[in-house]
């Protein structure tokens, strides 16, 4: 979904002839799967951090553009609203120093990018759902000047025959309202980790990401308050489900097959399955036609960029040209500060090496409806949630602690990732399951204890934010 496009009229010949393409490479993937085409190197990788720009009342500003054109560094862009930018970093192999550098690399780039904010009476947050955002902050006046996100919005209600998106968040609260464009979406920032993998453990990593999402969501939840409302540790998980809710499947309304979604099954052969589902099951969004050749796959990756699941494969090519896999963790919220943004990709990359290269794989104890219910839960309850593990009912702090942080220990070492980024990252997770001090419960304590005030609680959020000590350690008196 980077990529920029021309126009957002689109004619019934548009579709036809991208469906036509996108069968064409679908077949090239499925040869080169077939074949075994793809890089084969040590895992790598990479990170996406989503933000907010906001005045000195920590409300959104509307000032992407300005801010952008002075900036001009290309691992800045826009997201959809005028309110939002994301940040990349470039990826690496997961080796060494790696978490140090990466830490670095993203601690300069925020900097720099904050101080260009300054510039426009601004400042950057990171933070899943802003507090201060308001139903009627997320219409299209507010849009990115981006042609793709206007053909997006088009297109969505076009499905939708000009329905409107309906918002129904049930949790310590209840939202319900009706919004007449995909602006809602501008609402949820995230934090996406991607993973390079060989193809000989493509299925155990991917499968081995979707069990994880429920104790990583869980562990990182950011987002519980949306209008106002108290409602899910994780509300960004509902609010984005919601705020493009269309219906994917060509012979129906299948939930399993919606634009945004856990998905349908564990993989069972390879990721090829998914992108045959894509073909199968989801009519394009936006039909753009190039000529670039078959082996490019422009269009196959073009129409899986616009169906967000929780956990997204995607193919990729180096410099020289040679495709390789990857996975896009997409659970996680933005934040709370830079430095648990590290933990957490820390924390992942180490749990998901030492369980998909376990003997024992965990699905054998976890069917796919499992996982996906763990994710709902975990979403909505954060760190006092149950899910389901090990063949019981168990809490996901007591998963967290004894069971996945040993686990990612053991992931980290074997990538021989050094001793002392090990201890400082994981230790802040650990300190922040052991405290039960997420950024949803420290949102929250933060109201408890000073009333229902989201310019108070984003003001010091920021202030926090800005320290750079992990949330465990936010005091909110």
């Amino acid at each position: 979904m980077g990529q920029e496009i021309d126009s957002s009229y689109f004619t019934q010949d548009d579709f036809q002839r991208f469906v036509a393409r996108l069968r064409e490479e679908t077949a090239v993937l499925e040869a080169w799967f077939n074949g075994q085409h793809f890089a084969c190197d040590p895992s790598i990788g990479g990170l996406e951090l989503e933000a907010w720009l906001v005045d000195d009342q920590g409300c959104p500003a509307p000032v992407n553009q300005p801010y952008l054109e002075r900036l001009n560094n290309p691992l800045v862009v826009p997201e959809l609203s005028v309110f939002n930018v994301e940040f990349n970093t470039p990826e690496q192999p997961l080796q060494g120093d790696v978490l140090s550098r990466m830490h670095a690399a993203l601690e300069g780039l925020w900097t720099q990018c904050d101080h260009t904010a300054a510039e426009l009476n601004a400042r950057l947050a990171m933070i899943g759902i802003l507090p201060t955002v308001r139903e009627q902050d997320l219409t299209l006046a507010s849009i990115s000047r981006v042609v793709r996100y206007r053909a997006l919005n088009e297109q969505v209600l076009r499905m939708r025959k000009g329905k409107p998106l309906q918002l129904d968040i049930r949790g310590s609260e209840v939202l319900r309202t009706e919004h007449y464009d995909v602006m809602l979406e501008a609402a949820t920032t995230s934090f996406q980790i991607h993973l390079q993998v060989q193809p000989s453990e493509a299925v155990a990593f991917f499968n081995t990401a979707v069990m994880l999402s429920a104790p990583m969501v869980a562990a990182t939840a950011n987002s519980p308050y949306l209008f106002g409302k108290d409602l899910w540790a994780e509300t960004r998980i509902p609010l984005f489900e919601q705020a493009v809710a269309v219906g994917g499947d060509l012979q129906g309304d299948d939930p399993a097959y919606r634009r945004v979604t856990f998905g349908s099954s564990y993989l069972r052969q390879s990721m090829l399955e998914i992108f045959l589902e894509n073909l199968t099951h989801y009519p394009p969004l936006l039909p753009v036609c190039n000529e670039q050749p078959p082996e490019r796959l422009s269009h196959l990756r073009l129409h899986n960029g616009t169906i967000w699941r929780w956990n997204r494969p995607l193919v990729g090519f180096d410099r020289a040209g040679i495709p390789h896999l990857r996975i896009e963790h997409r659970v996680m919220p933005a934040g709370p500060s830079i430095v648990d943004t590290i933990a957490n990709m820390a924390f992942f990359y180490g749990a998901i090496h030492a369980l998909a290269r376990a003997p024992t794989p965990l699905m054998q104890d976890l069917s796919f409806a499992g996982s996906r219910a763990n994710f709902y839960a975990a979403a909505q309850d954060g760190l006092q949630a149950e899910i389901s593990w090990g063949g019981q009912r168990v809490s996901v702090r007591w998963v967290l602690l004894e069971e996945l942080l040993p686990l990612a220990r053991q992931g980290l070492e074997s990538l021989d990732i050094h001793r002392a980024d090990i201890d400082n990252y994981l230790g802040i997770i650990t300190a922040r399951i052991a405290s039960g001090r997420t950024g949803a419960d420290w949102q929250r304590a933060f109201v408890a204890y000073h009333g229902r005030d989201m310019l108070a609680l984003t003001a010091a959020y920021l202030d926090r934010q800005r320290c750079g000590l992990p949330v465990h350690e936010w005091g909110f008196a």
